[in-house]
């Protein structure tokens, strides 16, 4: 279960208490915001690409962000194309509802959008539909093993 390999990663790091088991649903950034209790931009959503069909990259920002197609295609060099929702779970690791920078497949790449910056506290996925962790964004690039920050976001 996605969930419970999120929450192993976090007690490898000492910071079990930072997984939040919700008793809502975090499926959806609006979702996840108002279980939260927070402003849907603080929720760090995570999407999956493809770059050329065997090469796998999550993306994450700030929720009230999109991306910006123009931007994307210049920094990796061709259009955005996410993974289908019934491939997502195979080519990341967890399932759409969950997706999260952590516990990953090993080939996938992790970029962080600068839009995260804004904040001092946000909160991605843990794995599953009804779970949060509590992360800064300095936080977020050590534990996601994030590649780079980027700048792909618009709003």
């Amino acid at each position: 279960m996605s969930l419970e390999r999120v929450k192993q990663y976090f007690s490898t790091l000492g910071l079990e208490n930072r997984v939040k088991i919700l008793t809502g649903s975090s499926a959806t950034v609006e979702q996840a915001a108002q279980t939260l209790g927070c402003l849907p931009e603080k929720i760090a959503k995570t999407m999956s690409f493809t770059l050329n069909g065997s090469q796998n990259i999550l993306i994450v920002m700030a929720g009230d962000a999109r991306v910006d197609n123009k931007k994307y295609k210049s920094f990796f060099g061709k259009r955005a194309k996410m993974i289908p929702k019934d491939s997502v779970e195979q080519a990341i690791g967890h399932s759409p509802g969950g997706v999260c920078p952590f516990a990953i497949k090993p080939n996938v790449d992790v970029y962080l959008d600068e839009s995260l910056r804004n904040f001092d506290w946000i909160y991605p996925a843990a794995g599953d539909s009804q779970s949060a962790v509590e992360l800064t964004p300095d936080e977020l690039e050590k534990y996601s093993s994030a590649k780079n920050w980027i700048d792909v976001a618009k709003g």
